[in-house]
């Protein structure tokens, strides 16, 4: 064979831009029509073993409602049903009809999702209920789109590209980088589990090894009261759907599934933040501090600079395909590849190490003393003996402080770190404008503040690559 006949016409040799440093890499041309049909050539991908395993849940749930006392009807007749329906779109993801064999899995999905809703959505009496329910839901989700050899887990669009973007010294999607964030979404749920506990009946106190019965206020607060369900449940599926989508894609997800990174992020980014908010503000609405929510907004409010450079990259690729006339939304849904790609330098070899798990993160000193300063003014409250609206200023601008130093710590954060000057400027101007400050705690607050302004201007170091995105970060 010649060299002219090595390559079908119109499919050129594909490159991988980071495996020779520094070498350009040829063009990949766009398909036509969507990048893996569910009838197509992806089809024997799919093994039919999650579908069948499924089933086995449908079973479990419907035989359980009966077995494990759930002493409350609605909630029979939800497992009930929808162990039903799991059983039914089961057999159609094994059909060979590619509209069931696309979309059954995903119905499924979706009803693993309402079965990490339904205990809280009916105030499961019996704990039975609520462990079998979490977890049968969460094992559904798996078993229908995360299960290995599923397109979903793999990755919706099958079009050869680059593992790492472009113009980036490492890859921001893969497993190495998303496993700290499963973990800190492990811990998180296993805390609001506990929690949800306590406010649905099923253990009757909850102890805090440092503020008594601070946890048990919190829950029982009006503020968590005025939610329809437990909103400690409510927590706990927000880590588990967390939990499932690190797994979701494979290490290309930042091109092959922009829709997924951007609800993860939604999820873990303004949702983490909002969360965090409402925890910093327990003391002033309730009075009380509660252990297991610290340790849980502390989870967090560590996975937000984890995530950020993935959802960078994620738009970084919408932004770039978008210019090369590509439909967004067509790109966005089902992913896709760039047509130019760059020259780029060397990049990091897709190993498993602590170091790759932190890549894109650093410490600054002054966004670590940031961090310090900012907890001085939670605390200057008790220590000062600031009272009324100065001492609550304190408490939520230093709260706020340490919030925006964390995020900043990911380097395509690091533009967020001027926020804090603005808290710094409030921070010097609130204690003469609200009541309650003392002498003392108006010059602790004055020096902090200054500091905060003064440790917010330098950028600190930034040891990767990341494309056009360097721009905003210099």
């Amino acid at each position: 064979m010649t060299p002219d006949h090595t390559h079908h016409a119109g499919h050129p040799p594909h490159v991988h831009p980071g495996s020779v440093p520094g070498r350009e890499t040829t063009p990949l041309p766009m398909q036509d029509g969507p990048p893996a049909s569910p009838g197509g050539h992806m089809e024997h991908l799919q093994p039919p073993w999650p579908h069948f395993a499924n089933m086995t849940l449908g079973l479990w749930l419907i035989t359980g409602a009966f077995a494990l006392g759930y002493r409350s009807t609605a909630l029979q007749v939800s497992d009930i049903a929808s162990g039903t329906f799991v059983i039914l779109f089961a057999a159609l993801s094994l059909s060979g009809r590619p509209f069931w064999k696309f979309w059954a899995p995903w119905v499924n999905s979706l009803i693993g999702l309402w079965l990490l809703f339904a205990p809280l959505v009916f105030w499961a009496a019996s704990a039975a209920a609520y462990a079998n329910d979490t977890l049968i839901g969460a094992l559904v989700v798996a078993f229908a789109i995360l299960a290995p050899g599923m397109p979903m887990a793999a990755g919706m669009s099958m079009e050869p590209g680059p593992d790492v973007p472009p113009g980036w010294s490492y890859n921001p999607s893969s497993w190495p980088q998303r496993a700290p964030i499963i973990a800190l979404a492990l811990v998180g749920f296993f805390l609001s589990r506990q929690m949800a506990a306590f406010q649905l009946g099923h253990v009757a106190t909850l102890t805090d090894p440092f503020f008594g019965l601070g946890t048990e206020r919190v829950l029982t607060s009006d503020v968590s009261r005025a939610f329809p369900i437990p909103d400690a449940g409510l927590g706990a599926v927000a880590y588990m759907i967390e939990f499932l989508m690190g797994f979701m894609g494979d290490k290309r997800r930042w091109r092959t599934m922009p829709w997924m990174v951007t609800f993860f992020g939604i999820l873990v980014v303004p949702l983490g933040v909002v969360s965090i908010t409402l925890i910093i503000l327990q003391p002033l609405a309730v009075g009380a501090w509660c252990t297991p929510c610290l340790i849980a907004a502390a989870a967090m409010l560590v996975m937000i600079p984890l995530t950020l450079d993935e959802v960078v990259a994620m738009c970084q690729f919408l932004v770039q395909a978008r210019r090369e006339g590509q439909p967004f939304w067509r790109t966005f849904w089902l992913g896709g590849t760039l047509r130019d790609l760059p020259v780029t330098g060397p990049v990091r070899p897709d190993v498993v190490s602590a170091k790759a798990m932190v890549w894109g993160v650093a410490t600054p000193w002054n966004l670590l003393v940031s961090v310090g300063l900012g907890v001085w003014l939670m605390l200057t409250p008790s220590v000062l003996g600031t009272t009324g609206a100065a001492a609550h200023s304190d408490h939520l601008v230093g709260a706020l402080i340490v919030t925006t130093a964390v995020i900043a710590l990911a380097d395509v954060g690091r533009p967020l770190r001027f926020i804090n000057i603005l808290f710094g400027a409030w921070v010097i101007a609130a204690p003469w404008i609200l009541s309650g400050a003392t002498p003392a705690s108006r010059w602790s607050d004055a020096i902090a503040a200054a500091l905060v302004i003064l440790l917010s201007l330098p950028r600190g170091p930034v040891g990767e690559r990341y494309g056009t995105w360097a721009r905003f970060i210099r």
